[in-house]
């Protein structure tokens, strides 16, 4: 828990606002609780640390105001429209046994023993944070979610998760945090190389009975062809019978 200490400051008016961002403080009021609303300043350098963190809105912090310490968290940060710097804050006193809705990040562990992540698995974040109704007192920082023993399929849903004592979600259904996606590179096909290709072209011989073209451009069936280039018997002339001579 993050110590931050607050000054009270009487005078809330625009010109005494300004004075104070000048001076290296951040205007700022403390509301909630039995306790009225205080009107307070913030040292920027400190407070910019804590801002720049992902967990800055659901973060509890110990406020020291005047030598009283109160747990507190952010509600709100109004920023500079140009120089984006944090010009305001608001802070909520924390009341033990009272409900708060947060958005709490999820942190996920162990990575490197994850068998799906491992063959080339991917995690597909679908909710990098999870709004929950927490007790004052048992404010979680983040939802750890622990990745060993997930394989390419696995679907991590909030009713997996191990929550502290009486947080709920404010979703009233089993909701899906993460998966384990296959990859999703796609491997080409091989492409035939030039020579196996010219092989395939001129190298190889038809197959029997398809057709080549002839000289006149008319296909010829290779049986037909062998038939036509096949030299042809002459026909076998029977000896012609010779006449017996007349005889005188």
């Amino acid at each position: 828990m993050s110590n931050l200490k607050a000054i009270k400051r009487e005078n809330t008016s625009s010109g005494s606002n300004n004075k104070l961002r000048a001076d290296g403080l951040i205007p700022a009021i403390l509301y909630g609780g039995k306790d009225p609303n205080l009107n307070i300043s913030v040292e920027r350098k400190v407070i910019k640390n804590i801002i720049n963190s992902e967990t800055f809105l659901s973060k509890v912090l110990e406020m020291d105001v005047g030598g009283k310490k109160e747990k507190v968290i952010p509600r709100e940060v109004a920023f500079h429209v140009v120089s984006e710097e944090p010009i305001h804050i608001d802070f909520m006193r924390i009341v033990a046994g009272k409900k708060i809705i947060l958005e709490i990040p999820v942190k996920f562990i162990n990575h490197p023993d994850s068998p799906g992540l491992k063959r080339g698995g991917v995690l597909n974040i679908v909710r990098r944070k999870v709004e929950l109704k927490c007790p004052g007192e048992n404010i979680p920082d983040d939802i750890t979610i622990n990745l060993a023993g997930t394989d390419i399929g696995t679907s991590i849903k909030i009713s997996s998760v191990k929550l502290p004592e009486n947080v709920v979600p404010t979703i009233d259904r089993d909701f899906v945090i993460a998966t384990v996606a296959a990859p999703t590179v796609m491997k080409e096909p091989e492409k035939p190389t030039e020579e196996a290709g010219a092989e395939g072209a001129e190298g190889e011989p038809p197959a029997e009975g398809a057709e080549t073209v002839a000289k006149d451009g008319e296909p010829v069936k290779k049986d037909d062809k062998a038939k036509d280039g096949a030299e042809k018997k002459p026909e076998d002339k029977k000896p012609e019978d010779k006449k017996p001579a007349e005889k005188k």
